[in-house]
């Protein structure tokens, strides 16, 4: 009986084990991928991208709680305030957001944000992924 009980706890450890590795395992795979898009310039959120004050954040998610008519509001409101590439971030933001209503005003801001971004801004990925559905 002492035995079974000594194999069952050694079957035990090993699986724990195992797991432990597993899960180490996946947390520097994803630290690999993160320093890779870090290094490749991508952005994954818009809030990593300059060109907002730090008031406006605040304006910002608020807007973004109303959806695509808070969003428009708060683009003529501060426009002109914001600088790309936050601005375009946010401007696309925008057109996945009225889509569904208007689908002709999405493809016109994603024109208009296209037109004006170069390949080596750090949302051009986020336009490629766009540019099937806007184009």
């Amino acid at each position: 009986m002492t035995k079974l009980i000594v194999i069952f706890i050694i079957a035990v450890c090993l699986f724990g084990g195992w797991q432990l590795f597993v899960y180490w395992d996946k947390v520097s795979h994803e630290e690999e991928v993160a320093k890779k898009q870090a290094a490749a310039g991508e952005v994954t959120a818009g809030n990593q991208l300059g060109g907002l004050t730090s008031p406006l954040e605040h304006t910002l998610e608020a807007a973004q709680k109303q959806g695509a008519t808070g969003l428009r509001n708060w683009l003529k409101t501060y426009g002109n305030v914001v600088k790309d590439p936050r601005k375009a971030w946010i401007e696309l933001d925008y057109c996945v957001a009225v889509a569904r209503e208007d689908p002709s005003e999405a493809k016109r801001v994603f024109a208009d944000v296209k037109r004006r971004t170069p390949e080596s801004s750090p949302i051009y990925h986020r336009i490629k992924q766009l540019g099937s559905t806007f184009d």
